[in-house]
């Protein structure tokens, strides 16, 4: 089994205590969520998280913002996104971090009497230039680093998102997350897609789901999880127990360790 790592979680704000944490539960790595003030780039002290990594035995992967948009129609807005990448980047590579999950945008829709329309399908040539260029850019910031980005399915995908990954997949610097609760909870629809590019899977978000209630400790669900733990395992993935409270890591872990 490939290594086990925690999310950073809202009842635990300092670090050093989910350093503490996790190595106390016996996982090798932390998720730094850049959702949270405390790990956006400018608050991120490199010298300060390698001194824990060395302390506590354990290392990061990185979830960039949910909010990151570098489709964004306004310049302005996307180049942001873009700088935060490659401030991303460059702490990562300082920090010896393998991945960097991300979500792909679904942008803003228009409500129309009889359909949703989105704004990247519509205007789907620039919408798609701005991922290559997105791509090119993350290539030759990486470079020869074997960090990967790793796309992460969330709200089931679009046709247009289907297109937008296909492209990105075409670099070696990208690769797919698979979160098993959000596949879940849009009835499974983007298995169907990440099992298209099994050979680019790498990173796992584990939890459990029960109809559309998500992020579940393991075991409490309705998930066949020993199906997804076999393809984790096939495809060395690394695996996030992506529960959101403190008691909900541990009942996952406990689960975890009767079954592996």
């Amino acid at each position: 089994m490939a290594d086990l790592g925690m999310p950073t979680l809202i009842e635990i704000p300092e670090i050093e205590d989910c350093a503490a944490l996790c190595a106390g539960l016996g996982l090798q790595f932390v998720e730094l969520n850049m959702n949270m003030p405390q790990y956006q780039t400018h608050s991120l002290h490199a010298q300060q998280l390698a001194a824990l990594s060395e302390q506590y035995g354990i290392y990061y992967t990185i979830h960039l913002d949910e909010n990151l948009n570098v489709s964004d129609f306004n310049p302005h807005v996307a180049e942001a996104w873009m700088e935060t990448v490659r401030e991303t980047v460059r702490i990562a590579k300082q920090l010896h971090i393998p991945v960097l999950n991300m979500h792909l945008s679904q942008g803003v829709y228009f409500t129309l009497p009889d359909e949703r329309v989105y704004l990247f399908d519509e205007y789907s040539e620039q919408y798609l230039q701005s991922l290559l260029d997105f791509r090119e850019e993350c290539g030759r910031q990486i470079g020869s680093s074997p960090i990967r980005i790793c796309v992460e399915n969330s709200s089931g995908y679009t046709a247009f998102q289907r297109q937008a990954l296909a492209l990105l997949l075409e670099s070696p610097v990208f690769a797919l997350t698979f979160d098993i609760g959000h596949n879940h909870c849009v009835g499974g629809g983007d298995e169907t897609v990440i099992l298209q590019h099994t050979d680019r899977l790498c990173h796992f978000h584990f939890h459990d789901a029960l109809g559309q209630k998500d992020h579940l400790p393991l075991g409490t669900g309705e998930i066949d999880l020993s199906k997804y733990l076999r393809l984790a395992d096939q495809t060395g993935s690394r695996v996030v127990l992506e529960t959101k409270t403190v008691s909900g890591l541990r009942e996952s872990v406990d689960w975890m360790r009767r079954r592996i």
